[in-house]
């Protein structure tokens, strides 16, 4: 009996990424579009600006920011080198990205293991650092306020804030109750099993609030000791990715009499909640910063503006996709062997 894949089995781990993709394009066509009529061959005049020291130069830059994306990690899970933790955090995401849900979760089970580290605490530890990282993604429109303290703000900008402050308050605050005693985390357990017994009647709340207060123990002393760390890395991270946005408009030519540094690095920051939307916001992200930098720039400069996100983009999704596929290799080749198959 034939067992090779049909056509379609082949083209099915393409679907999700081009549909991302292709909804991404077309949602910050429409809204840039809305800002202003785009001049692409000014686009590509712009781009052409690009030395060929830019590409060491951004290399380093997204580097620094993958660095300090995997320290978290490093705290969360005992044993975890750092070298292992940017080998973990761009191959789940590679394959997050490529194939469904939970291909990535496997992959970091398989590592693991072929590390000699439990996987309950690795994936504990990956659980605890998603939690910190939506902490600091809805803290970062704060600090892009600080930021532009000395500019005009819109009512806009500052009600962004302040909701993304409450939802990042909230966060912390679950996270330290979570930590702090068993009696939150089976609230928690079976609030989350009784809204999910709504979509599937064959869960049992009771089931999920042991699971979460068996999470708890795991996790408590782990959170407390790792989470300073982990929240002053991840917004070091964010910072990471501003300085990537901030050389990219240099390299193209927006300079900072047209564009400050203030300006630039606090868009962003305020912005900086969309990348919950898939492909790090692709799209929708960076409409809002179009839209937010002609207003400071002039639309006359929409142009190069969107050279330098276009630069900013291929450096900061493709660049850690190409790392994921290098580090996939990598542990196939020397740690990996006998865990291939599930990849």
């Amino acid at each position: 009996m034939d067992e090779r894949p049909t056509w379609k089995q082949r083209l099915r781990p393409f679907v999700k990424p081009v549909l991302i993709v292709a909804v991404s394009i077309a949602v910050g066509w429409i809204v840039i579009n809305l800002v202003g009529s785009i001049d692409w061959s000014q686009v590509a005049a712009a781009l052409g600006r690009l030395s060929w020291w830019s590409i060491p130069v951004l290399l380093v830059a997204l580097l620094l920011r993958q660095t300090f994306n995997a320290v978290p990690l490093t705290r969360f899970v005992p044993g975890l080198r750092l070298g292992r933790s940017i080998q973990n955090d761009t191959t789940a995401n590679l394959i997050g990205t490529v194939a469904p849900p939970p291909a990535d979760v496997v992959l970091r089970v398989a590592m693991f293991k072929s590390w000699g580290i439990d996987p309950v605490d690795g994936m504990a530890g990956v659980t605890l650092n998603m939690l910190t990282f939506y902490v600091v993604r809805f803290i970062a429109p704060v600090i892009g306020l600080v930021v532009l303290i000395r500019r005009e703000l819109d009512s806009g900008q500052v009600v962004a804030a302040v909701l993304s402050a409450l939802v990042a308050v909230a966060c912390l605050v679950a996270l330290v109750l979570l930590s702090r005693g068993d009696r939150f985390a089976r609230i928690l357990g079976m609030t989350a099993g009784r809204v999910a017994r709504r979509f599937r009647t064959s869960i049992e709340p009771e089931r999920w609030a042991d699971a979460v207060v068996e999470f708890r123990g795991r996790m408590s002393q782990t959170l407390i000791r790792g989470l300073p760390v982990a929240l002053t890395a991840l917004v070091l991270m964010v910072l990471s990715d501003a300085l990537v946005l901030l050389l990219s408009m240099r390299m193209v030519g927006v300079g900072g009499d047209v564009l400050p540094a203030a300006d630039l690095v606090g868009g962003h920051l305020i912005a900086y909640p969309l990348t919950l939307m898939p492909l790090q916001g692709f799209g929708v992200m960076d409409a809002a910063l179009v839209a937010a930098y002609t207003d400071v720039a002039g639309i006359e400069w929409e142009a190069e503006i969107l050279a330098g996100l276009v630069v900013w983009r291929v450096v900061t999704i493709l660049g850690p996709l190409t790392m994921g596929a290098l580090a996939l290799l990598w542990w196939r080749r020397h740690g990996g062997k006998d865990a291939g198959e599930v990849v």
